[in-house]
């Protein structure tokens, strides 16, 4: 998504960002508030000619409690110095994207950010203890808390994480930090079905259920691309229809490695994985998992690709892959392995502890007669499966007309109205969500 603006404002205060609010407010002058930029949905875009607002001069910690592990930060500062400023700290932060080396902590907590370490640590919805927000109006609703328990009326917080700056600006973020593993351990698996995937997610779970901290996996199509564009080799003895990466994060690395090892070896024996190999070192930990991690650029590299966010129930979450797929080869755009065609690839990769498949389409170029193809296809698919339309990403700009896919019309109607109430005039982030 490309927009452009007259003008960028880089506030360094809560109280610059409530003056310019406040202004804006009086003066009917719409305002997109902007991060990172690293969202794909086009939240954080200007639509016509809106004032962007910059929250990264806001990037202070303000304060940190080694003993609780809870961290209060402004919103503009990166998710990736925040993990490094914790793990001195003997801690981690509880989420972790690929695009973690430019996304601001706000702008997680606004799109409620999900990632790799969901698995382990839960939703931000769990993890947020308090924000400082500026509402439209510039009032600034200070619920910046630090407490784990608060029972005091309604939980104001829970309704901006995830508003995508349509509700207020989010200037400040206090977040539990969890204590940092002592113990990494890595193996990459080598899976003949999407039904033996679920399998080995089934032992892992049962085996390593304590530890387990990821459970990633990736087509054969993604892996091809990111061995190709990442320069990196299988660390497989074959080629294989599926590809699992599993993660054990804990206190003692010898039990860990014991459990990972046990797994493989169970897997191996009940067949229900082909191949296996765990990592040795932390140089092998990286390379394994930039093959799961480097799969969105490496399938950008590959051609114009149109990405798919989505919740499935696990059981039928690989399936839209091959309906997908059928339906190009249907109108002739798609054959699996003939580059001539519009269409070069359908792959899926995801997080099947969170029942989210990525879905992608990569093509030579953008364009009408491919995307009619799937959609609105894709969002009536998941819908018939009782799915979301976004798992992690939000809904911005790019999903908002599909919102009744995923949302009654009551729930939508509740939805604006609370927009209403924060936003009567309707200044900040328009055209977004609802």
């Amino acid at each position: 998504y490309r927009g452009s603006s007259q003008l960028v404002l880089r506030p360094k205060t809560t109280q610059e960002v409530s003056d310019i609010l406040k202004y804006c407010h009086a003066n009917r002058i719409a305002v997109v508030p902007q991060g990172g930029n690293t969202g794909l949905v086009g939240g954080s875009v200007p639509v016509h000619d809106e004032v962007v607002l910059s929250l990264r001069n806001l990037n202070r910690v303000r304060s940190y409690d080694e003993v609780s592990g809870v961290l209060v930060c402004d919103a503009g500062c990166v998710l990736e110095e925040l993990d490094n400023y914790v793990a001195e700290r003997g801690h981690i932060m509880p989420l972790d994207l690929g695009a973690k080396g430019s996304c601001h902590i706000g702008g997680n907590v606004a799109t409620n950010a999900g990632g790799i370490r969901f698995l382990r640590y839960g939703s931000l919805h769990g993890s947020v203890l308090g924000l400082e927000v500026v509402l439209p109006d510039g009032t600034i609703l200070d619920s910046l808390s630090t407490l784990r328990k608060d029972n005091t009326g309604y939980d104001l917080k829970q309704l901006f994480i995830g508003s995508e700056g349509t509700l207020g600006v989010i200037t400040g973020v206090s977040v539990v930090t969890p204590q940092r593993p002592a113990a990494v351990n890595v193996a990459v698996l080598g899976v003949p079905s999407y039904a033996n995937v679920q399998q080995a997610f089934k032992l892992a779970r049962k085996r390593c259920g304590e530890v387990l901290s990821a459970y990633e996996f990736w087509d054969a199509s993604c892996m091809a691309a990111v061995l190709e564009h990442q320069g990196l080799r299988n660390p497989l003895t074959s080629d294989y229809p599926f590809y699992v990466l599993v993660e054990t994060s804990g206190s003692n690395n010898a039990h860990d490695d014991e459990k990972l090892t046990a797994l493989l070896e169970e897997l191996l024996e009940e067949g229900v994985v082909e191949d296996g190999a765990l990592a040795q070192d932390d140089s092998q930990i990286a390379r394994m998992w930039t093959m799961r991690e480097g799969i969105p650029e490496s399938l950008g590299k590959t051609g114009a690709t149109y990405k798919y966010d989505v919740s499935i129930p696990i059981p039928v979450l690989y399936d839209v892959v091959g309906d997908i797929s059928k339906r190009l080869e249907a109108a002739d755009l798609y054959k699996p392995g003939d580059s001539s065609r519009p269409v070069k690839l359908v792959c899926g990769y995801g997080h099947i502890g969170d029942s989210n498949l990525h879905l992608n389409i990569v093509a030579d170029k953008f364009e009408d007669q491919v995307t009619r193809i799937f959609e609105p296809f894709v969002y009536e698919w998941v819908a018939s499966h009782r799915g979301s339309i976004s798992a992690e990403h939000g809904v911005g700009l790019m999903k908002r007309d599909y919102l009744g896919y995923s949302k009654t019309p009551e729930m939508i109607d509740y939805m604006k109205r609370i927009k209403h109430m924060f936003d009567p005039s309707g200044i900040l982030n328009p055209y977004k969500v609802v």
